[in-house]
């Protein structure tokens, strides 16, 4: 059987060829980052949860009418998509003081935001994804005026059904990210959530106890990350109740110098 052709890597995930044109295989790898990388582990089971709980949430959205790029689970770890353009912004929605915007105006994490913020960071690793205005990316072209209208109204699509989804089972959706991507049906240009939705890319926390469930667990050394993903899937339906331990499914696999050579 022939190998699959990779076409990017990132942190936490691998993109290789789909089955048909127009389509990827997304690999969700076991690889934990903060900090722009500069924290970094492998904790076993996190790709397969990730993998999951995406799912869960992508096709929820689709079945709502929210257009994504996620067709189907193809396995534990692995979904097939829809190719799109990447719009180079993550679109950050915050409903709770945390993080960054915590520090940066003084206010005291866990204060409720008088309304849900929007928020625009450039994509970019090596200058540290940083924040930047609708000014910024109109004048440099990263998108224009309808797509940033297109993408706010589905920011704010997503965190109105994610904020009633979380909070059925117990959990305060505090602040997330997306990104977005652009594909062509016919000559009309449509805007869809890609990349993934999971506790890597929301902040969660326990309505009762301020408990969090999400990446700051890893972020800030509070417990054990897959059981904190493990609870929100949990809770989520997509693991039973009961569950023991998380099937950790197929493992990538690095080629040796004698099969590459084959």
């Amino acid at each position: 059987m022939s190998r699959r052709r990779m076409v990017y890597e990132g942190k936490a995930k691998i993109l290789y060829e789909g089955p048909e044109p127009g389509t990827y295989i997304q690999y969700f790898k076991d690889d934990a980052t903060a900090f722009n990388a500069e924290k970094h582990e492998i904790i076993d089971g996190k790709g397969v949860l990730n993998n999951r709980i995406s799912e869960h949430i992508m096709g929820a959205l689709n079945g709502i009418g929210v257009p994504t790029h996620f067709i189907r689970r193809v396995n534990m770890r692995e979904q097939l998509i829809r190719a799109c353009e990447i719009i180079p912004l993550e679109v950050v929605v915050r409903n709770v003081a945390a993080g960054s915007l915590a520090k940066r105006l003084g206010i005291d994490e866990g204060d409720a935001l008088p309304r849900p913020i929007v928020e625009y960071y450039y994509k970019d690793d090596k200058l540290g994804d940083p924040m930047v205005s609708e000014e910024h990316i109109l004048a440099f072209n990263w998108a224009n005026q309808q797509d940033l209208d297109d993408m706010v109204a589905l920011a704010l699509r997503v965190n109105d059904f994610l904020s009633g989804l979380f909070l059925g089972v117990g959990i305060k959706l505090v602040d997330f990210k997306i990104e977005l991507g652009r594909i062509w049906e016919g000559d009309f240009q449509r805007i869809i959530i890609a990349d993934e939705i999971s506790p890597d890319s929301c902040r969660l926390w326990d309505v009762d106890s301020g408990k969090k469930f999400d990446k700051d667990v890893f972020r800030r050394d509070l417990g054990n990350l897959v059981d904190a993903y493990a609870e929100v899937a949990k809770r989520l339906g997509i693991l039973p109740e009961s569950g023991g331990a998380v099937v950790a499914g197929p493992k990538l696999v690095k080629a040796s110098k004698k099969e590459k050579g084959s």
